[in-house]
């Protein structure tokens, strides 16, 4: 799935990842006190932990606001967790120019209209395999997870590989042009 990257590819420096369809099932539980939970898979959230041990900056945008996002990306580390976002496009810019990252040094996980723009202005992009037909579309990568049960940790070891292998393919070019000075 992790293509060899093209001449001068740019490492990939910040994920950005939507909530609810992508690190959850999309299912909202409500009991009959109107209290809400969601339920996060933990393949998932050990994902987001290699991708910020890696050094990867980590974004959280969600369109919902739940005491329960606020938690798990608390648990693991998430420190830019956004809530009630409307324009999700907007803050993915925001972000990212101040991390002092390139959009061509993105990635980005979501499954439904809300995400297109974001989807779109990330150098790469991806999808669960149960998103809406828009996000599928607009994304480039299709997973074979669903949301909420391992897309996450796929679409992190997709990105992890990727980075290597431009790590490697920087290294041997530079081999390259000092074998022949």
């Amino acid at each position: 799935m992790t293509p060899p990257p093209k001449r001068g590819a740019p490492r990939i420096k910040a994920l950005f990842f939507d909530v609810d369809g992508v690190l959850t099932d999309g299912r909202v539980y409500v009991d009959d006190e109107g209290r809400e939970f969601k339920v996060f898979d933990t393949k998932d959230g050990h994902g987001v932990k290699m991708a910020i041990a890696a050094g990867l900056r980590v974004a959280w945008i969600s369109g919902r606001r739940s005491k329960a996002t606020e938690q798990r990306a608390r648990e693991l580390g998430v420190t830019e967790c956004h809530q009630g976002v409307a324009d999700k496009g907007k803050l993915f810019d925001v972000l990212r120019r101040r991390w002092d990252v390139a959009a061509r040094e993105t990635a980005a996980l979501g499954d439904d209209e809300p995400d297109i723009p974001m989807l779109t202005a990330a150098g790469f992009s991806a999808c669960p395999c149960d998103a809406a037909s828009a996000a599928r579309k607009a994304a480039h990568v299709v997973l074979k997870s669903a949301g909420g049960r391992g897309a996450a940790r796929e679409f992190v070891e997709h990105i992890l590989r990727y980075n290597k292998l431009v790590e490697k393919a920087a290294s041997s070019a530079r081999a390259r042009a000092i074998a022949f000075k």
